[in-house]
């Protein structure tokens, strides 16, 4: 009886871990919008997948992902051993994970202070203090495709599966278009809570 050659994973494997490396090796030494989505592209799936299989649901494993590639984006000039990237995404990882249990533990049933300020601002008469013109200035600074899958992600609370199919694009790209969203975002929110802690 003939026995059929076992089929191996090995190359594929390799030839994944040669492919992560080169475009590792690239956003490390030319960091910019294209070596980036590769490397967005690439590890994405993959932190989505290492969520998943700690518990998460779908749309928190996205959203953490997602944390994750910014946290690389801002943070790769620090790494000093290029070798250890891959190790080093996944720490961020885990660290992201920590802080989200962290703060969930934290969470006592209490009143949303959020529905207080809402309240005070419309005691107050001042639109320019509610959450409604907050969002319509920030979504300024995003182009239309960004603005539109925002939106539907964060005030529709559509799915990434979901915005991708009624957009007729790929979820990737969904993703890509929240994730420059946020990246243009993250330095008026932060110059937002600044001002919010000093007048506090």
């Amino acid at each position: 009886m003939i026995k059929a050659p076992v089929m191996s994973n090995e190359p594929i494997a390799n030839e994944r871990s040669l492919s992560e490396e080169a475009m590792t090796k690239k956003f490390l030494e030319t960091p910019n919008e294209d070596s980036f989505a590769d490397l967005f592209r690439t590890f994405t799936p993959q932190l989505v997948a290492f969520f998943r299989a700690r518990s998460c649901d779908l749309a928190l494993a996205e959203d953490l992902a997602q944390e994750v590639m910014l946290t690389v984006y801002r943070k790769a000039s620090q790494i000093r051993d290029r070798t250890l990237f891959r190790a080093w995404l996944f720490k961020i990882a885990r660290n992201a994970l920590c802080r989200h249990y962290g703060k969930q533990s934290r969470e006592v049933d209490t009143i949303d202070l959020a529905d207080v300020a809402d309240r005070s601002a419309a005691a107050s008469h001042k639109p320019a203090a509610t959450p409604a013109f907050e969002f319509m200035h920030w979504m300024a600074f995003l182009d239309s495709r960004e603005r539109e899958v925002m939106t539907l992600r964060f005030v529709e609370q559509w799915e990434y599966h979901e915005i991708a199919a009624a957009q007729a694009i790929p979820i990737g790209t969904v993703q890509w278009r929240v994730f420059n969203a946020k990246k243009k975002l993250a330095p008026h929110l932060k110059t937002r809570q600044n001002i919010t802690r000093e007048a506090a």
